[in-house]
């Protein structure tokens, strides 16, 4: 597919649950699921869907949700899928899955991002998809400098990703260019967290990968040039110019971070 900066772009929002578990937060805050917990006095899902639609580069929304009517319930998110530019997918068992849903029948380019990406803004986003486009990419992935997560979050995130030119944190926020590179989300099957659980990178990358990786061999641009090669379609990293856009809202913590960076936001503003 041929893209160009007028070229609108499928955002999918990843709203899924798992499945018989209640999240802690969602049970703090006396809802059904994580993605409706209010950061800042509005749901969190409601942030990123009122982020992504102020992005003149996105079109279509397509929330991937596992229980879609709490969501549906929210008065903005309704209007928008009245208006039809927002419509629910089927959440599936697995993350991989649920992407595939997401994406059936979509126009490409894809956005992915998740419910819980309570501080990215239009700006990001619109930051995201021209560096997804100038780079040609069929498939990217969104990275935040390590010195720009630490200003944002000076006690938070201890571990990187390391490579020769800098240290890295993955923004859960990624760029499918066609319909041929959605296969590469498979490298999610077994569930991402790959700081945590060093085997997962062997098995979606190759072992010889894994080595370079932790010897910090080469810039994070040769990394995933060798990925490419491995699979076959240009994989980039694009590295945000906001710190913040790595930090979501996993736990206590950093629900605590994320509303007090939304409040230092709003004095500001």
């Amino acid at each position: 597919m041929i893209t160009s900066p007028e070229t609108k772009v499928t955002a999918l929002i990843m709203a899924g649950k798992r499945s018989g578990v209640l999240d802690p937060l969602a049970a703090r805050a006396n809802v059904a699921q994580k993605c409706v917990v209010p950061v800042g006095g509005i749901p969190m899902i409601e942030r990123v869907i009122a982020n992504v639609a102020a992005c003149d580069r996105i079109g279509e929304i397509r929330v991937v949700a596992h229980e879609p009517d709490e969501i549906a319930e929210i008065p903005s998110i309704a209007k928008l899928a009245t208006e039809g530019r927002l419509v629910f997918k089927p959440g599936a068992f697995n993350l991989v899955d649920s992407v595939f849903s997401g994406a059936e029948g979509a126009q490409f380019p894809l956005l992915i991002t998740t419910a819980d990406n309570c501080l990215w803004l239009p700006q990001d986003y619109a930051e995201f998809v021209d560096k997804a486009i100038a780079a040609q990419a069929d498939a990217a992935a969104a990275l935040a400098r390590k010195e720009g997560v630490i200003a944002a979050d000076p006690v938070g995130q201890k571990k990187f990703y390391e490579f020769s030119d800098g240290g890295f944190s993955n923004c859960n926020t990624y760029w499918i260019g066609t319909a041929q590179a959605l296969s590469a989300a498979e490298i999610m099957r077994g569930g991402g967290q790959f700081m945590k659980f060093p085997s997962r990178i062997a098995k979606a990358f190759g072992v010889l990968n894994l080595i370079r990786f932790f010897l910090g061999w080469g810039t994070k641009e040769k990394l995933f040039a060798q990925v490419s090669r491995r699979f076959g379609f240009n994989m980039v990293p694009l590295e945000m110019s906001n710190g913040y856009c790595a930090i979501d809202v996993d736990e206590e913590r950093s629900f605590g971070v994320t509303e007090r960076l939304l409040m230092k936001r709003e004095a500001i503003a």
